[in-house]
């Protein structure tokens, strides 16, 4: 049983995290239906998870504990300064700038700018907030061996699962042309640097997911459940973006369903990457990884290539079984196995 101060931790999260993601999710709905860019509007949402475990110790906190203030409070700024994004491209939609050959809008601009900066500024309070306080709220940085492992274990599965789509696919050819390809190697790189630009949005969801909600599932629901439990709320949290941005609304339905699959397959390992490691930058790191690496293994470094796809439910069983086969099998690995968490 969750005692008095975690019900009403719990509370404040949901609230933040549900309750404005579905909030903005009308007026995403509203941009959608009326064919403006709605691209600010996920990177924002990515925030909210975190915004409210933050939100939720602040204003819970007891005078002797010692918390990472400043960095909580940078970063709840900088997710009001991105829901502020979101609202104005409704509200007062921006002209297009070509860039690099892309029509790209000036809000979509402003967001990737507010990203940046604010990533840095993050960085700047969260490594002088001091390595007691980030250690209290699950912010360091641990178990490096086990931690390098589990990702370069991810990077294995992603890439073995992006050879076998292409197989099924029928499509090896472009795939050879794409490893072929210098600007894929080149951008494989750059990720590494591109982690500590836009890291906010990846903690945002994984420090509300992992680090906070999975374990108060777990503990109700078993760590198998709780972690299956885990991947459908994570799921559900997605509508918004399944009908009105990453696909057409029409196909909102086969993107939930499709959501639903990705989010308790891969939330699986990641699971067992946090329970490996008890190292909230290893699922920080796979969820940027499994977001960032999908225009280079496609070959389209378009800055809308997750925007408007076509997903069909004839897709879903096979989507199902090599998700199920790569990273659901991880249920049955060893961490899930050891005693439940009391």
């Amino acid at each position: 049983m969750l005692s008095r101060l975690e019900k009403k931790q719990l509370k404040i999260f949901i609230i933040v995290a549900y309750g404005i993601t579905f909030l903005m999710g009308g007026l995403m709905a509203y941009g959608n239906g009326r064919q403006l860019d709605v691209s600010a509007f996920p990177n924002a949402q990515m925030m909210y998870p975190a915004a409210g475990v933050m939100l939720a110790y602040l204003l819970t906190k007891r005078k002797e504990q010692k918390t990472p203030t400043r960095f909580f409070l940078a970063f709840l700024v900088l997710t009001v300064f991105l829901m502020g994004i979101s609202i104005l491209s409704v509200i007062v939609p921006g002209n297009y700038l070509q860039i690099a050959g892309m029509n790209i809008s000036i809000w979509a601009l402003a967001v990737q700018y507010a990203m940046i900066v604010g990533s840095i500024v993050c960085w700047i309070f969260y490594l002088t907030s001091g390595k007691e306080k980030r250690k209290e709220y699950g912010l360091c940085w641990r178990n490096s061996k086990a931690s390098v492992a589990c990702i370069v274990l991810f990077i294995a599965l992603y890439m073995l699962r992006t050879v076998i789509s292409y197989g099924i696919s029928g499509d090896m050819e472009s795939f050879f042309e794409i490893v072929k390809n210098p600007t894929t190697w080149i951008s494989m790189a750059a990720l590494a640097i591109n982690f500590f630009l836009v890291f906010v949005a990846f903690f945002g969801e994984e420090y509300g997911w992992r680090y906070y909600l999975q374990p108060l599932l777990q503990k109700r629901f078993g760590l198998r459940g709780g972690v299956i439990v885990l991947g459908i709320v994570w799921g559900l949290w997605h509508l918004p973006v399944d009908f009105f941005y990453y696909t057409r609304p029409e196909m909102g339905f086969a993107a939930a369903a499709s959501q639903q699959i990705t989010c308790i397959t891969l939330g699986i390992f990641f699971a067992y990457a946090y329970m490996k490691t008890q190292n909230i930058w290893v699922p920080v790191i796979l969820h940027f990884l499994n977001n960032n690496l999908i225009p280079i293994i496609v070959g389209n470094y378009s800055v809308d290539v997750l925007q408007n796809q076509e997903i069909h439910w004839g897709q879903l069983p096979m989507t199902l079984v090599i998700n199920g086969l790569i990273f659901g099998s991880f249920l049955l690995a060893k961490p899930f196995r050891k005693k439940e968490i009391s």
